[in-house]
């Protein structure tokens, strides 16, 4: 297996959260929203340390292209901290940029060669996408898009068929933003322009806590991220936790966890709680409770992020 982190090629991840949002610059998103202001390498690293101590190697990035990202912030971080991050290219959602962005001028090959450049050759420390183009030597492990309209408006669907493009060159997964109830229409999108189902993962599923929606969703060969935890309550009644220990026994290669922690309100480094290391902590411990096995939190942290975000043959 290979792994693309933003300090290279590595045969192995270790414990892996599935979506994570280390650093996020001033940009027209923190301009939308103030609170998703993560600019600190000195608390990205502090976070990450806590999460090595818990166990933890690795953590899936998934700010892509010109929403805050900073590949050279988020290579200092990995490096100091000891613990791998795979770095994204793609898209966020059309609502995240502004009118007349280089995104809604592009087209889906254009945007497929935007996205196969950060993967073979490294990300672009301008951000994608600009007049002049500052290629870094840390490349992109993973491919970022999302959707909000059924069926995908067409900024969307460029997005969408650039990712499934740049997977087939290059064999890197994709990760997906969901809104509730609609990921079916990105596993037809992708599966259809040749994306394998086992390279692609859902995030935010656990908005719809239906379990039927998620097994309907498995059955389709592709995986789910949950990271709702902090959006709730914490303890034994957390909607998440509770969602998770039931799909994790029924789909136990498919199921990942993340914390979606894009706010400092989340973090210690910043002042606020119950800070990242919670899901190797706390949840396990509280999944433990309910039934969930040692090795299924094994296969949850380690064994499905290492199939779902390795890079395709």
């Amino acid at each position: 297996m290979i792994f693309r982190t933003v300090l290279g090629d590595v045969p192995s991840l270790g414990r892996t959260y599935a979506h994570e949002h280390i650093i996020i610059n001033p940009s027209y998103v923190v301009q939308l929203f103030p609170d998703l202001l993560l600019p600190s390498v000195e608390n990205g690293v502090a976070e990450l340390e806590d999460l090595k101590k818990a166990g933890g190697g690795a953590v899936i990035e998934t700010m892509p292209c010109d929403a805050g990202r900073d590949v050279l912030k988020l290579a200092e971080i990995s490096r100091r901290s000891g613990v791998h991050l795979v770095a994204p290219t793609g898209l966020h959602l059309p609502r995240f940029y502004p009118q007349g962005h280089w995104r809604f001028r592009m087209s889906a090959g254009q945007l497929a060669d935007l996205f196969t450049d950060e993967i073979a050759l490294g990300i672009d420390a301008n951000d994608g996408g600009g007049p002049e183009v500052r290629r870094t030597s840390h490349r992109a492990g993973v491919v970022k898009v999302g959707s909000a309209a059924r069926g995908l408006d067409a900024a969307e669907r460029a997005a969408f068929e650039a990712a499934a493009a740049a997977h087939r060159r290059t064999g890197c997964p994709i990760i997906t933003h969901v809104e509730p109830g609609l990921g079916f229409d990105q596993i037809e999108l992708l599966t259809a322009r040749g994306v394998p189902a086992g390279k692609i993962t859902l995030s935010h599923t656990d908005r719809t806590l239906d379990p039927d929606y998620h097994r309907a969703l498995l059955k389709t060969g592709a995986n789910v991220e949950y990271d709702r935890t902090f959006r709730s309550p914490l303890g034994e009644a957390n909607p998440t936790l509770r969602l998770y220990a039931e799909m994790v026994k029924e789909f136990p290669g498919q199921v990942m966890l993340g914390t979606d922690g894009a706010r400092p309100s989340y973090w210690r480094s910043y002042g606020g709680a119950p800070g990242l290391d919670y899901l190797l902590r706390e949840f396990s411990a509280l999944a433990l409770a309910r039934g969930v096995s040692a090795e299924l939190l094994d296969r949850t942290f380690i064994d499905t992020p290492a199939r779902a975000f390795s890079f395709a043959e």
